[in-house]
């Protein structure tokens, strides 16, 4: 019997297995030592050609930063940052910060106080708003890209003099990739177009790990370029969520080399799809809920063969996180019903993540271990169990008697390589 274990929310779970299994983690690179000086240093080596973007005298800047739902190291990538700022002249008067929520509800206070690290709230001279997508007097309309998309965002932050974002770079379920101009170009916009962004997530070419070529992706980066995005400072992490590597630059410059970074991270070498996948996103924050946990069930489905187990385990203590994707499955009775009503409509955040679930219950069978109640997983067509010895248990009565299984801890930090391919 192999023993290995796996994130539930803030603990770890052991797996007692009594059958052999690949196990999959991320690439164990060292983080940074010293990743204040890794930050420092990106500062001071910029990507591409940030001066010739640079406003000759900057009286405003707007930084954006990540919500609640993004793990991003700020107490690390936010104190130098502004430290490089004030050495260009820019005093903490003139600074602002701006929380992307997306159609996220907007920040509270006391989420603000999770998010910052204490030695960047202390310095009380600089601003922090938080973005509402539905609050049209907060918006400026741009123009449209050429999919189509209406540009909405966020006024205030448009209408600095320097515009800079801030995250993270790591594979995306449909986006392809995180980082870049995206947490500013979704996470600061309007709720229209947002919605016409992700209603591509059915192009065949929106998928994980795809960058040049996802219609989704190159959308958001022409939206970047409408709102006039002149810098981004992005980090690299490892499973632990620990600072690899920084990078600093023009948007694209540094999407360029963190894409380079990223997937030298996380793809692994895989020789064939598993008929079972046991995988967890990689504990909380990104277990928070089902509607963060789904992308590890995207992640998942590139290392099982259509037909094969996926077993989930995200504590999931927030219950579903999207009250609309709740009430767009309700009334529904078939995965397929789900699918042809969502390929009928307007694009519906929320209702797309009820949509995704749905085409992944097609390709898989699906089983949940959570702390949510039964019922509740039980509308999203997924099998719910208490344990994962009874998925297991539960897998098993699914599968050929032998079968070719794999753990993968941090799920939505790997993607497959195919050997064969």
């Amino acid at each position: 019997m192999s023993l290995t274990q796996i994130p539930f929310g803030k603990i770890n779970i052991p797996l007692h297995l009594a059958f052999s299994f690949d196990h999959y983690e991320p690439k164990d690179y060292p983080p940074a030592t010293q990743p204040l000086s890794v930050v420092i240093r990106a500062l001071q080596n910029p990507l591409g050609n940030p001066l010739l973007e640079w406003p000759n005298f900057p009286e405003r800047v707007a930084i954006s930063i990540n919500d609640k739902t993004r793990p991003v190291p700020y107490n690390f990538i936010l104190p130098p940052l502004l430290d490089w700022l004030n050495e260009h002249g820019i005093p903490d008067e003139h600074i602002e910060l701006f929380v992307a929520t997306g159609t996220h509800t907007p920040a509270t206070i006391e989420e603000v106080q999770t998010i910052l690290p204490a030695i960047v709230l202390d310095r009380k001279k600089i601003r922090i708003f938080s973005h509402d997508c539905d609050d049209r007097r907060d918006l400026v309309f741009l123009g449209n890209t050429r999919r189509g998309t209406p540009v909405w965002v966020n006024k205030r932050f448009h209408q600095a003099d320097l515009r800079i974002v801030t995250g993270n770079i790591e594979p995306h379920h449909f986006m392809g990739y995180s980082g870049g101009v995206k947490s500013a170009a979704i996470g600061l916009a309007g709720r229209q177009t947002i919605n016409h962004n992700h209603a591509m997530l059915n192009d065949p070419l929106a998928f994980l790990g795809e960058y040049d070529n996802n219609p989704m992706r190159q959308d958001v980066e022409e939206i970047g370029s409408l709102m006039g995005i002149h810098l981004a400072l992005n980090v690299i992490l490892n499973a632990n969520r620990q600072i690899l590597a920084a990078l600093f630059g023009t948007p694209r410059a540094v999407m360029e080399k963190g894409i380079s970074i990223s997937d030298d991270l996380w793809k692994v070498a895989v020789s064939q799809p598993y008929d079972l996948v046991i995988a967890s996103p990689g504990g909380h924050p990104k277990d928070i809920n089902l509607y963060q946990a789904q992308k590890a069930i995207t992640h998942a489905a590139l290392f099982a063969r259509p037909g094969g187990v996926i077993i989930l385990a995200a504590a999931c203590p927030e219950g579903i996180g999207s009250q609309k994707a709740l009430d767009f499955i309700a009334p529904m009775t078939t995965p397929d019903e789900v699918i042809f009503k969502f390929q009928q409509m307007d694009f519906q955040i929320g209702a797309h993540k009820a949509y995704q679930i749905a085409l992944q219950v097609k390709r898989n069978h699906l089983i949940l271990v959570s702390e949510m109640p039964h019922e509740l997983v039980r509308k999203f067509f997924i099998t719910p169990a208490n344990s994962i010895e009874q998925a297991i248990e539960i897998a098993q009565n699914l599968l050929p008697e032998k079968f070719s299984a794999v753990i993968l801890p941090h799920a939505t930090a790997l993607l497959p390589k195919f050997q064969s391919r």
